[in-house]
């Protein structure tokens, strides 16, 4: 484990973000998931596919 981690966690632990960025970061991470599940259940639109180019 890097040494750099370990100082972010004991500053975290000094000081803990505030209930609105918990919540902001908690909705980001569940929106990803969201996006991954839509993805592996249904597949990724045809449309959104790139073609290659043939020379």
């Amino acid at each position: 484990m890097n040494i750099g981690w370990l100082v972010r966690m004991a500053r975290w632990a000094r000081n803990p973000p505030s209930w609105g960025r918990v919540k902001f970061v908690a909705a980001i991470v569940l929106a990803c998931f969201g996006l991954y599940a839509i993805e592996y259940f249904w597949g990724w639109p045809e449309a959104l596919t790139v073609d290659r180019i043939r020379r």
